[in-house]
């Protein structure tokens, strides 16, 4: 974990109640994809935890949803505004274990933190295929930035407004893929859970005091005992995790 402090470059809506943010600063401490920052907020006793969508030497992107008191300040912030942030947050994905086809199923701003990782994955030469679930057209985002990393891209909307209609587990269906990775609501994570026959990783979020392991206030109990979401996870094996 680092504290740094970063610059705002742009602050600007992509969907609906959906920002992208990015920033220049140190991100050092960012080393693997599905790893979160925590925001300060002018105002707010707590951190805000947000994914990490992507970053390079000195850039960081983020995607956040406004949603509440916090991330209704921060759509408000301007070009300049320097922000607190502590980063490298969380445990992140494993991509060693992907196989070549990988499957990666996001749900609204649950979609960010699988860019970098497809990112990632293309970079090793896999061939990820990407389904991203949204409510409805309106609520799309990233489909075209998946698409320019190479990757298959679907979308399902469950109104049917836009792409296919239903959820992220009606999309996979008829997919074949080596192993999965996904990160969203949890009503999404458990019916992911449910539909799939192979081995995957989660990534869940929960609410956080410190976000970095001290207040114990985000542990969720698993087959090998309590995690911390901010500390041991916020990405857990398949396997491991009891619903």
């Amino acid at each position: 974990m680092k504290q740094e402090f970063f610059e705002i470059v742009t602050n600007e809506n992509i969907a609906k109640d959906v920002y992208r943010m990015t920033l220049k600063g140190n991100t050092e401490g960012i080393t693997q994809t599905g790893q979160f920052v925590n925001i300060k907020i002018e105002g707010n006793f707590l951190r805000r935890p947000i994914s990490v969508c992507d970053w390079d030497n000195g850039t960081l992107t983020l995607i956040y949803k406004v949603v509440g008191e916090g991330t209704k300040k921060m759509k408000d912030y301007l070009v300049g505004t320097s922000l607190d942030i502590l980063t490298g947050l969380g445990n992140g994905y494993d991509t060693s274990l992907s196989g070549s086809t990988p499957l990666l199923l996001g749900g609204g701003v649950g979609v960010p933190p699988l860019y970098a990782l497809c990112k990632k994955l293309i970079s090793e030469g896999k061939q990820p295929t990407v389904i991203l679930g949204f409510n409805s057209k309106c609520d799309v985002f990233y489909e075209e930035e998946f698409k320019k990393l190479g990757a298959r891209v679907i979308v399902a909307t469950a109104d049917g407004t836009y792409g296919i209609k239903g959820f992220v587990t009606d999309a996979m269906k008829d997919i074949s893929y080596s192993y999965f990775y996904t990160c969203g609501p949890e009503p999404m994570l458990k019916a992911v859970y449910k539909t799939t026959n192979t081995s995957g990783q989660f990534s869940f979020e929960e609410r956080m005091g410190c976000g970095f392991g001290a207040c114990m206030g985000c542990s969720c109990k698993t087959v090998t005992g309590y995690k911390r979401i901010c500390k041991e996870g916020p990405v857990l094996q398949k396997e491991e995790i009891l619903w």
